[in-house]
């Protein structure tokens, strides 16, 4: 019975683990949510984020409580902006503030609209080209029962963020045309057939060109625009952008795609949030080391030649365990031993048997300094990794040079021969018969 019991226990605590299973900076949510939506139209992505352990707090866009930041702390790990309509908002809401949210590494899923409003000419700062106000995203194909402004929008299979299998997306708003920023997350992009315009008739190809003399930036057609992209900041705080919020709502997860066929907005919307929140891809480094070769201590300062190791763990934030993780399904990891410039490139190597641990081996070069061992890894989607220590490279000491080279024995024998050659005519020079001078001076 108390065997029972406690089996029991465990696997509730086990269940109450994973439901609590949330972000990796934590789970404090706040939700400015416009007046004109109510909370009861996006009730399943709420409740599925609520559902992962988050704590959602909702706030209107002009009030200005709760605050976000205060005494330079943020209140709130993670912030959704639902009020594509609102022009103006409170101070800590504003465009500004925004930014200065994102430094704090407060990360943001920010729905926008047709409609020119601040969070607009924010989406510019983040390399997110926006077609003239009034120009949603259109699209006569596939033939449906629906308005040319609601598209059904294939879910990419290739994408790590995004759930594999997942079936197409209703979508409804503004697209985006993306800037050669290498910090943007391309997550879902619109359809090939699809193009920006002022209007919903079919008019032939006038409508297009028309379309494409009002956007001042040529065509807004075809997969090269983005509908939901992300950008994730050097200090790995992430960003989401949607071109509308229709996406996350409550009308458009129950649409069917086609008979029989439910639309996949609800896995979307909460694998979005799920990247923007930091749940996936999010790697961390735990420690690094460096020692000489058969040895397993650090030095202060190695010399010209030496053999060093270099040992680095890394671990992955595992949401459903709530739990970091050794990682070792890095294929493209490098180490740069620099002065200035690079002096070594090499490759970090998953250590076999040791989980989450990669080491490069190399020769230190033959130029004495001050060096770094320096780690920056940056693919796009995953947090960015960066490690960079100091160490001095010095010359050998007056021993620690070789007594004899090689390649000097040439110039060896030839100092021991001459060495030897002096010695000898010395001798037979000192030892030599001196009779004749002795007959000399007899005969005077």
């Amino acid at each position: 019975m108390l065997r029972s019991f406690g089996a029991l226990c465990l696997s509730l605590l086990g269940l109450a683990a994973l439901t609590q299973a949330g972000s990796s900076s934590g789970n404090s949510v706040l939700v400015v949510l416009q007046p004109s939506l109510k909370r009861d139209a996006f009730s399943l992505f709420f409740d599925g984020l609520e559902k992962k352990g988050y704590s959602l707090t909702f706030r209107a866009p002009k009030d200005d409580t709760p605050v976000i930041i205060e005494h330079d702390v943020p209140l709130f790990d993670h912030i959704i902006l639902f009020a594509p309509d609102t022009k103006s908002f409170a101070k800590d809401i504003s465009p500004q503030a925004l930014v200065n949210v994102l430094n704090h590494k407060t990360n943001l899923l920010i729905a926008l609209s047709p409609k020119q409003t601040p969070l607009s000419l924010l989406a510019a700062e983040f390399s997110l080209i926006l077609p003239p106000p009034g120009m949603p995203l259109l699209s006569h194909f596939p033939p449906r029962d629906t308005a040319p402004t609601v598209i059904p929008i294939t879910v990419p299979a290739d994408n790590a963020v995004l759930t594999p299998g997942t079936p197409p997306v209703w979508f409804s708003g503004v697209p985006q045309a993306l800037g050669a920023n290498p910090l943007l997350v391309p997550l879902l992009r619109a359809p090939p057939e699809s193009f920006a315009a002022d209007t919903d008739k079919d008019a032939g190809a006038e409508a297009v060109v028309d379309a494409a003399e009002k956007g001042g930036e040529g065509l807004w057609a075809g997969s090269a625009l983005g509908v939901v992209t992300g950008f994730q900041t050097r200090d790995s705080a992430r960003v989401v952008w949607a071109g509308g919020v229709e996406l996350f709502g409550d009308e458009f997860a129950k649409k069917e795609i086609e008979k029989g066929v439910k639309s996949g907005n609800t896995q979307f919307a909460l694998d979005t949030a799920a990247w923007a929140f930091q749940e996936n891809l999010v790697l961390r480094i735990d420690k690094t080391g460096h020692h000489l070769a058969n040895e397993t201590t650090p030095r202060e300062h190695y010399t010209i030649n030496d053999l060093i190791v270099y040992d680095i763990a890394i671990s992955k934030y595992n949401a459903a365990e709530d739990a970091w993780a050794p990682y070792s399904g890095l294929t493209d990891l490098q180490l740069d031993f620099t002065m200035l410039d690079p002096h070594v490139r090499t490759a970090l190597v998953p250590v076999a048997g040791a989980p989450g641990i990669y080491s490069a081996t190399f020769r230190a070069p033959d130029r004495h300094g001050v060096f770094k061992f320096v780690v920056d890894y940056k693919r796009r989607g995953w947090t960015f990794l960066h490690s960079s220590t100091t160490v001095p490279v010095i010359p050998p000491r007056h021993d620690g040079y070789p007594r004899f080279l090689s390649a000097a024995w040439p110039y060896y024998a030839g100092a021991i021969s001459t060495s030897v050659g002096f010695l000898l005519f010395s001798a037979l020079w000192l030892a030599g018969d001196d009779r004749e001078t002795k007959k000399t001076k007899k005969t005077e």
